[in-house]
């Protein structure tokens, strides 16, 4: 495994050796402030759930996705941003400062391409080759280090176009091994911040794990990110499970303009990993999130439930929650000083 890169790197016994003196590390490894399983028993999951045992069809899209051309004079505008490219990957435009989160730009979810998850096909090119394209950017965050959130070749592409990377404890050593200097990076803890060009930039909770292979098993921590800027507050949750630590987000950082859940890859057998639709619906709420949008979609098909099911279930949640919701398209820019609405059409339904 040590040979192929994209493995990533361990921690230094330097670092092992600070990371002991936390309340959320035990005996090597990160732990979640709530007891987690990553596969739990079935009997025990809600009601809710017991629709992702039988909804085998459609778990791809039948045709190419489509894909709105990224309108790159309106992100280098002055006005704040965001752009969905896929999954939980994002171009914010914030203050004037480009940010990227989780870009995952890559074709296959995995350390080598011949086996892994294949990403959707869409109807035009947004992934490894728009990095080229991109304008420089102040700042990559990464929310932990599964490959389908930490990816290898997109973080090698995006080195000489990038200032600066936050990422979770440990997360740094995947990256340095990568030839990110280490200079340009920091790493923090959950409920530490920071100030980054005029920007506060705040590692949340989140109830998930970590690990790129089997003897790395949460040797990293994982986390959501809070971004504060002059005029848009952003959150965005990274994985994991539903818990309290949501309505402390909102108690602490909220109200958020815009909010990026994660409630799109259910399944009962990891229920306390990975929200149901309906329970990101529930986590904008608790962090007070003004308008949410559904991340963790729209790429890879990693449960056993429809491709667009999770959008389907969120919009019917969050219209009986009386909440704002929006869903554009792939590579589609939004305005966050705007009215966000929902369009007037699925583009999922082609």
């Amino acid at each position: 495994m040590n040979v192929n890169p994209a493995f990533g790197g361990d921690p230094t016994t330097e670092q092992k050796e600070t990371y002991q003196h936390l309340s959320n590390y035990v005996d090597g490894h990160f732990v979640n402030e709530l007891p987690t399983s990553v596969f739990g028993d079935p009997s025990d999951t809600l009601p809710a759930n017991n629709s992702s045992v039988s909804e085998f069809a459609d778990r791809d899209p039948a045709s190419p996705i489509p894909v709105y051309t990224i309108d790159w004079e309106q992100i280098k505008s002055k006005n704040d941003s965001l752009t969905w490219l896929g999954h939980s990957a994002f171009l914010l435009n914030i203050d004037g400062k480009k940010l990227l989160l989780d870009p995952m730009l890559s074709p296959v979810a995995s350390p080598v391409s011949f086996v892994g998850i294949n990403r959707y096909e869409y109807s035009e090119d947004i992934m490894l080759d728009i990095i080229d394209e991109m304008t420089p950017i102040d700042a990559v965050l990464i929310s932990h280090d599964h490959y389908d959130h930490l990816d290898y070749q997109s973080i090698v592409k995006l080195n000489s176009k990038v200032s600066h990377f936050f990422v979770p404890l440990g997360c740094s050593a995947h990256l340095i091994k990568w030839g990110i200097p280490e200079e340009k990076i920091t790493e923090l803890n959950w409920w530490e911040e920071t100030k980054y060009q005029d920007l506060t930039v705040a590692l949340t909770p989140s109830r998930h794990g970590s690990g790129r292979d089997p003897f790395s098993i949460d040797t990293t921590l994982w986390g959501g990110w809070v971004i504060l800027g002059n005029k848009s507050r952003i959150y965005t949750s990274g994985d994991g499970g539903y818990g309290p630590h949501f309505k402390e987000i909102g108690n602490k950082y909220g109200p958020f303009d815009i909010t990026l859940i994660e409630g799109a890859q259910y399944d009962q057998r990891w229920a306390e990993i990975h929200m149901l639709p309906e329970q990101a619906v529930q986590a904008n709420l608790d962090v007070n999130g003004e308008t949410m949008m559904l991340m963790h979609w729209g790429a890879f098909t990693l449960a056993n439930h429809a491709w667009d099911k999770p959008i389907e279930r969120a919009l019917e949640e969050a219209n009986e929650r009386d909440m704002n919701i929006i869903a554009p398209m792939i590579g589609e820019t939004v305005l966050l000083d705007s009215d966000l609405q929902m369009p007037s059409t699925s583009w999922w339904d082609f």
